[in-house]
């Protein structure tokens, strides 16, 4: 085990680093951590499919009721924000395995209780809870990652953990339509709480060999001296450029997510038989550029600068997609676009880590995560308001290129020293 002490220029207390030798570094870690997300993905967006199930409205004692439907997502949502800024800091006091393990026990439980559950206003609490009790995910596998891992492999460990995202959101709706299908709303939530148990089995086996290592004098950190580092942390401009930076890296996301198909189908008169399948290319180049990006990150070490590269061309690639007419032009600079954008994904959390005390990774993981995703949640929102505004798609397309530039000076002064 290494030691290496923080640069005394930037002002910051000398700390204990511990990095991982080679023969130490297992990447059963992230491939647990990848179920673990996978799974947790399946239990945010499941829900949404039975929507326009009528045995599931009538069960909760509603009609179909857009709004009503809406808020059971949006709850969840807007919990797991807080969740993720006001309780990740538990990572950073308690072994991160054991509160990941305990989580997953909860998620599991409140599944089984929306299998049972016929209120509207029930329901509605339970999302809430599980988003209380998702809310610490990403900062807890950002926080394991970190001390598993030396600095030069953790965009590549990140990336592995990070593709359970977009392949959850993916199956997630598919595998909970089968089992609605095959047999009645109430399954989805079953199987969803049943398939927990061999992801926990999978995190126990794949974080067995995880020690958990305290930095501070005799392994463990006082309330007084965890207090001044969650100061240091929150009057460190860096850790809040960073910060706004993944809020405008996070509306690119939620904004694609929620306008790409009908953007191609009404922006650019693309036909529906072909936005299909076509709208699902610019995805497979995002996590094509997930993993060529982690790769050459840890190569190079440059992580400010690949956050920076990430962004510019994620924007550039959408100011070409509104000066095109041609549908596989479109779709050409829509996938180049989303490739740069999935480039810089492991390596936020990589810039993250070298930005910041390792005192107060869950911490630091949870405000930056929080931040992000509320505000990323409002792309949508927003774009589609711009939309109605103008009476034009381009204009939502146009929000999110100016987003991704202005975030990209806001890392400006972060490239050499990063």
């Amino acid at each position: 085990m290494t030691l290496q002490q923080i640069d005394a220029r930037d002002g910051r207390v000398g700390e204990a680093v511990v990095e991982n030798q080679p023969q130490q570094v297992r990447w059963s870690v992230p491939i647990a951590l990848f179920a673990c997300v996978l799974l947790a993905f399946f239990d945010k967006i499941s829900i949404a499919a039975l929507f326009s199930d009528a045995d599931f409205q009538q069960a909760l004692g509603i009609s179909f009721d857009p709004t009503r439907l809406g808020l059971l997502m949006s709850a969840f949502l807007f919990s797991y924000g807080f969740s993720s800024m006001l309780l990740s800091g538990i990572g950073d006091r308690l072994n991160p395995v054991r509160v990941l393990i305990g989580m997953m026990v909860v998620w599991a439980l409140l599944m089984v209780m929306m299998g049972f559950t016929r209120s509207y206003h029930t329901m509605m609490t339970l999302r809430i809870l599980l988003g209380i009790a998702e809310g610490p995910l990403l900062p807890m596998a950002y926080a394991i990652i970190r001390q598993a891992f030396p600095q030069r492999l953790q965009a590549r460990a990140t990336m592995l953990w990070l593709l359970g995202t977009p392949l959850g959101a993916a199956l997630g709706f598919p595998v909970t339509l089968f089992i609605l299908n095959t047999f009645h709303w109430q399954a989805t939530f079953f199987f969803m709480a049943l398939l927990t148990l061999p992801v926990m089995l999978l995190v126990l086996f794949g974080l067995r060999h995880l020690k958990v290592q305290r930095v501070a004098q005799n392994q463990q950190s006082t309330p007084a001296e965890r207090k001044q580092h969650r100061h240091e942390l929150l009057r460190s401009p860096h850790f809040w450029m960073i910060c706004l930076f993944n809020i405008a890296f996070l509306t690119y996301l939620w904004g694609m997510n929620g306008w790409l198909p009908s953007y191609l189908i009404k922006g650019k008169d693309i036909h529906l038989e072909h936005a299909g399948y076509l709208s699902s290319l610019p995805f497979i180049a995002m996590l094509l550029g997930e993993v060529l990006g982690a790769w050459l990150s840890d190569k190079l070490d440059r992580r400010a600068l690949a956050c920076f590269l990430s962004l510019a061309g994620a924007g550039v690639g959408l100011a070409a997609v509104l000066q095109l007419s041609g549908t596989y032009s479109v779709i050409a600079a829509m996938a180049l676009s989303t490739f740069m954008w999935g480039a810089g994904a492991p390596n936020i959390f990589a810039l993250l880590a070298k930005a910041t005390s390792s005192k107060v990774s869950a911490t630091a993981g949870g405000i930056f995560n929080g931040m992000g995703n509320f505000a990323g949640a409002l792309a949508p929102v927003l774009m589609g308001a711009l939309i109605a505004a103008s009476g034009n798609m381009d204009s939502g397309l146009l929000f999110l290129v100016v987003t991704a530039f202005v975030g990209c000076i806001i890392l400006l002064p972060l490239l050499k020293k990063y």
